[in-house]
């Protein structure tokens, strides 16, 4: 890139900005699976192996194929895995190994192998691109996503073109699964407190029916033995107290029989608590399941709102906090999605803010982001949409020039203004002042 153009794309003047170019899939590294046995004009006739992927490929392979549960057992056989290591912190160690022909790279791509058989075995029998492609999309319908992307990335058959369409279809995933409902969050917290308590509540009746019926056996045996001496010493005693002594062990019996049937009725009481305790915690799970196909429904809805949002323009056209100014503020944004900076732009300058912007390295490069980091104030940049190269090199920059960044949740236009209204950006616009 020319210096012009390197001006060019930094520009941070309130003024009207032509507008970013769309992102496209082609403009991912052309040379996206390098297999060194294999002649440039000749076909491959074996799967591709994890190392051989360009390195950009290497995060949703990991992130889609591998639960965190797989990929923490690999890494402490590798043993990179500390006990307390994030699940983030291990998606990055197994990033970073994928690239590398070694053992642990060679580790990883039998793990993936091994997980997804039954899917590279169905992916096998497809000897064309095309076809390659229609079992790439049935799974796609059918939700199948981890062991067709692996299958399909791999396939000899497969090209550049199909592993930027399948790239770019995990990608879009991964946006809608990252929205989230606050309240249904909470409400499903509740359920599950709900549920322990009532779980503990169960466990504490069952004790007690346990006690309760080991306690009656232990009467009804000191009662059987007392009858047995009583009887014992009547027919020692002789003939001359039989009759006294005849009524004096109806009553025992009679005292006994009354015993035994309050027993009998406490112990069925307590089986009917138990019965309705069951059948209450029967009823909070199914409760409990329904709320997380509410709340899975409700994340999709909310991500298709905020695209039109975007899309319409409506999240930029009044001020939602006024008293809330960013005047002489430099807000650094670096990655997001191409097509919503302008958006980004709008709603900060919309607060006084100054916007500069800056891709994370796709067409930007990073040579240029110390001196953008030292231009601004603060330095946001979204977790979804941000390469882990990039991230990590923001955060050094950061710390080398004494600046404050705040990574947020997600490449939207919400998250940018949820972060404009915290502490970070009052203290910015406090020194800036």
């Amino acid at each position: 890139m020319s210096a012009a153009r390197a001006a060019l794309a930094i520009r941070t003047t309130r003024g009207a900005l032509s507008p970013p170019r769309p992102f496209a899939l082609a403009a991912l590294p052309p040379t996206l699976v390098s297999r060194t046995d294999t002649p440039p004009d000749a076909a491959p006739t074996r799967r591709a192996k994890i190392w051989e992927f360009n390195t950009n490929l290497h995060c949703s392979i990991i992130g889609t194929c591998l639960s965190t549960g797989e990929l923490r057992q690999i890494l402490k056989k590798l043993g990179v895995a500390p006990p307390d290591s994030t699940d983030h912190e291990l998606h990055g160690t197994a990033v970073t190994l994928a690239g590398r022909h070694d053992n642990a790279a060679k580790l990883l791509n039998k793990s993936l192998d091994t997980r997804h058989k039954l899917a590279i075995a169905q992916f096998a029998r497809a000897a064309t691109a095309d076809r390659v492609r229609a079992l790439w999309r049935d799974a796609v319908q059918r939700g199948e996503i981890p062991g067709a992307y692996w299958a399909a990335l791999t396939h000899p058959a497969t090209t550049p073109a199909l592993i930027r369409e399948a790239f770019g279809d995990v990608h879009m995933l991964s946006h809608l699964v990252g929205a989230a409902n606050r309240a249904d969050i909470r409400r499903l917290c509740q359920l599950e407190a709900d549920k322990a308590e009532l779980t503990a509540r169960l466990e504490r009746q069952q004790l007690a029916l346990h006690e309760a019926v080991v306690t009656r056996d232990a009467r009804i045996q000191d009662l059987r033995q007392t009858l047995a001496q009583r009887i014992a010493a009547e027919t020692a005693a002789g003939s001359s107290c039989a009759v006294g002594d005849s009524a004096v062990l109806h009553q025992l019996v009679s005292d006994l029989e009354r015993r035994l049937a309050s027993e009998t009725r406490r112990r069925v009481a307590l089986e009917a608590r138990l019965a309705t305790a069951e059948a209450t915690i029967t009823q909070e799970r199914s409760a409990r399941l329904t709320v997380e196909h509410d709340n899975a429904t409700l994340r999709e809805e909310l991500a298709a709102i905020e695209t039109s949002l975007v899309q319409s323009g409506t999240v930029t056209t009044c001020d939602p906090w006024p008293e809330s100014r960013l005047d002489d503020v430099a807000l650094l944004y670096v990655g997001g999605r191409p097509n919503q900076i302008v958006h980004l732009r709008a709603a900060a300058e919309r607060l006084g803010a100054t916007f500069l912007h800056h891709d994370g390295g796709i067409e930007n490069h990073t040579s240029t982001l110390p001196g953008l980091i030292s231009r601004a104030d603060l330095v946001l940049f979204p977790v979804d949409c941000i390469s882990h190269d990039a991230a990590h090199t923001i955060k050094l920059l950061c710390r080398q020039a004494g600046k404050r960044f705040v990574p947020l949740r997600a490449a939207s236009v919400t998250a940018l203004l949820a972060a404009l209204r915290g502490s970070e950006i009052a203290g910015c616009a406090v020194a800036a002042e």
